[in-house]
């Protein structure tokens, strides 16, 4: 247990901890922004078993915040290099890729093999599908959003709270994607704090945003948390 000794020896974690996570099965729905720092943590960490999902490939633009990759991965399968870059972080992990988008058909299928998802997406209509999917079989849905210098955070399907809490699904039929335009720290920030979420509710410790919103301005570090 050497490569996690000092996380076993927080009282939080501990070797129990430890075993949960090893047990432990997440999906992460977007390999890009978010998507980066939820892998490489939870790798980090030791989760025994981590599903990425993914249907694009590498390009030049993401690499100012998709810190997986590398120039000479340009053009390959994020999936595939995602994979490779983790299994060198902690060989001890097994992954499971799927070089597709997470769709009504599709999704009930591959949510079901995993215990909790987390939200490394950048458009409503996939956050909709998890969250349905997440609700029905009830587990949790750690969602997180980003733009520009802003973010947001919050635990769904694990208490009353749905994606659809926050958003109507008629409202954004007729609306563009999100504003796609960030500095490469904001989704460290809310990436790695979603990573912090699924630790937490792995390990059973500290107070999960479970029903509440967490959001954050990056220009002047002013947070706050609303009850949903």
């Amino acid at each position: 247990m050497e490569r996690y000794q000092r996380q076993i020896m927080l009282p939080e974690i501990g070797t129990e901890g430890q075993q949960k996570l090893r047990n432990a099965r997440v999906l992460i729905v977007g390999v890009g922004g978010l998507g980066s720092p939820i892998a490489l943590y939870l790798t980090g960490a030791g989760v025994g078993t981590i599903g990425l999902i993914d249907a694009d490939t590498v390009s030049i633009s993401n690499l100012q915040r998709q810190v997986l990759y590398t120039e000479t991965e340009v053009g390959e399968s994020k999936v595939v290099c995602a994979e490779r870059r983790l299994k060198a972080l902690n060989s001890e992990v097994n992954f499971e890729t799927y070089q597709c988008m997470l769709t009504k058909e599709n999704a009930e299928e591959i949510i079901g093999k995993y215990d909790i998802v987390a939200d490394g997406t950048d458009n409503f209509a996939t956050r909709f599908i998890i969250s349905d999917v997440c609700e029905r079989m009830n587990k949790p849905y750690v969602y997180g959003a980003i733009r520009a210098l802003e973010g947001q955070l919050s635990v769904l399907c694990k208490g009353k709270a749905t994606y659809r809490t926050l958003m109507s699904e008629d409202e954004m039929a007729d609306m563009p994607n999100p504003d796609k335009s960030v500095v490469g720290t904001t989704p460290a920030v809310i990436g790695s704090m979603e990573a912090n979420q699924i630790v937490q509710l792995i390990c059973g410790y500290g107070t999960p945003l479970i029903d509440r919103l967490y959001t954050i301005d990056l220009r002047t570090l002013d947070s706050f948390i609303i009850d949903l």
